[in-house]
């Protein structure tokens, strides 16, 4: 059975916007994050031939962590507009292509990924994490996996333990 996969939105947007010249319509507007993020879904989904997906974003409003410490990401710069300008499209292409776009205000893209994980994991599904956030490999055990996209690396319990010298629940 073809595992759920859990998509993080943001860092695909972030990644592709940064990775990618400059792209531009005619009339203007940036496109590179646009077209790099649905680039890399389509690769995952050809990969993987997923039967169950969910793409999943931050959203602008402050998290629990904000209220907990005024200075978390405070070292941040702010999204660049050019870059913030893509999101609503980006966003409505996923749609356009079935798959279901999650966000909730207060929470990051990485609490609700791994809500859905633990939620797809009781119920007996593998669960297939797309990220190249290094935080997400907490959530790496038997029938989780984390896999980077953009370079193709699969990484399960034992490549956690290789690459950052503890076990997932370390």
């Amino acid at each position: 059975m073809p595992p759920f996969v859990l998509v993080d939105g943001s860092y695909f947007l972030f990644r592709a916007f940064h990775a990618l010249p400059p792209l531009t319509t005619s009339t203007g507007l940036h496109t590179n994050a646009i077209r790099g993020a649905i680039s890399a879904i389509q690769k995952l989904m050809r990969r993987t031939q997923p039967t169950h997906m969910a793409v999943i974003f931050d959203t602008p409003e402050p998290t629990f962590r904000h209220v907990l410490s005024p200075i978390y990401k405070g070292d941040r710069p702010s999204m660049p507009e050019d870059l913030s300008e893509q999101i609503p499209y980006l966003h409505a292409l996923i749609r356009a292509l079935g798959i279901p776009l999650y966000m909730l205000p207060g929470a990051e893209a990485d609490d609700i990924i791994g809500t859905l994980a633990k939620r797809a994991e009781a119920a007996g599904q593998q669960v297939l994490i797309s990220t190249g956030d290094k935080d997400m490999a907490q959530l790496v055990k038997p029938g989780v996996l984390l896999v980077n996209t953009m370079s193709g690396t699969v990484m399960d319990e034992k490549g956690v333990v290789a690459k950052f010298g503890v076990h997932p629940n370390q």
